[in-house]
C-alpha cells in the first residue's frame, strides 16, 4: 500500500476525486434547476448557473490531472465514485430513499476503485 502512495498516479487521482464530488454537486444542483424551470426564467436559475460552474471545475481538474501524468486508465475509472457521492447527497441532503442493492452497488463501486488504485502502483 505504501508504493501506492509514493505512485505518481497519487496527485491525479486526488484531483479525480475531487472532480467527483464536485460533478456529484453539479448534478444536485441541476436537479434542483430544473424543478425550478417553470417558476424561474433560464438566465435567473441560480442552481443551474451552480451546476454549470462545477462542471466546469470538473473539466478543469480533468486536464491539470493529465497534466500532472495521469493515466486515463487509472484516473477516469476514479470519477465512478461520481455515483457513491451522488447517492449520498440525495440520500443526506435530498431525504431520498434508499435500499440495499443500492448500498451492496456502491460497495462494488468502492472496491474496483480500489482495486485500480492499488494496480496503479504495479
Amino acid at each position: 500500500m505504501s508504493k501506492m502512495l509514493m505512485s505518481n498516479q497519487m496527485v491525479p487521482i486526488i484531483l479525480y476525486l475531487f472532480a467527483a464530488v464536485a460533478g456529484a454537486f453539479g448534478q444536485y444542483f441541476y436537479k434542483l434547476g430544473g424543478i425550478q424551470m417553470d417558476v424561474v426564467p433560464l438566465y435567473r436559475n441560480f442552481y443551474l448557473f451552480l451546476g454549470i460552474i462545477l462542471f466546469c471545475l470538473v473539466m478543469v481538474l480533468f486536464v491539470a490531472a493529465f497534466r500532472l501524468g495521469g493515466r486515463m486508465s487509472v484516473v477516469y475509472p476514479v470519477y465512478a465514485t461520481t455515483f457513491i457521492w451522488g447517492m449520498l447527497i440525495a440520500v443526506m441532503i435530498g431525504k431520498e430513499p434508499w435500499s440495499l442493492l443500492q448500498l451492496c452497488g456502491v460497495g462494488t463501486i468502492v472496491a474496483g476503485v480500489i482495486l485500480i488504485a492499488i494496480g496503479a502502483a504495479e
